[in-house]
């Protein structure tokens, strides 16, 4: 796994549950917004329709000089009146944008339950956090050409 998703993962399992949802909370509330070249455009996002709340997301990759692998960049748009929803894309975005395609794709498919949410949010939800990560892997081998 990543070194930054594995650090947000080691803080989730550091905590008890009622502390692990006020992390969540706090990385809802640190979601960046989307660029204003995407807000103009939403047919440039993807639905992950499989969230309860409306998610949007979308992935560029950076081309990077000097023989560095790219750099895969993460968007998302979801409502503020969703933190649970925005909680999840604000971790996968802090532990993965910024990573290579290969990073991205090696990150285990059971990641969400890492956190150690499972008993404090609903199946449905955490269907949904897992269904973000899909997205985003299915997404990122697509346009690297590399297999998921």
């Amino acid at each position: 796994m990543p070194s930054a998703l594995a650090a947000i993962v080691d803080d989730f399992q550091a905590l008890s549950e009622p502390e692990r949802l006020q992390l969540l909370l706090e990385f809802s509330e640190g979601l960046p917004a989307l660029p204003e070249r995407l807000n103009d455009h939403p047919e440039l996002l993807e639905q992950v329709v499989e969230c309860q709340s409306p998610l949007f997301l979308t992935i560029e990759t950076e081309k990077n000089d000097g023989g560095q692998a790219p750099a895969v960049r993460l968007y998302f748009k979801a409502p503020a009146e969703a933190p649970t929803t925005r909680g999840f894309a604000g971790v996968l975005h802090e532990g993965l944008d910024g990573l290579s395609p290969e990073e991205i794709l090696s990150v285990p498919d059971d990641m969400p339950e890492l956190l150690g949410l499972t008993r404090a949010i609903t199946p449905l939800r955490m269907r949904g956090m897992t269904a973000m990560l899909g997205r985003i892997k299915r997404k990122v081998a697509a346009a690297s050409g590399v297999r998921a």
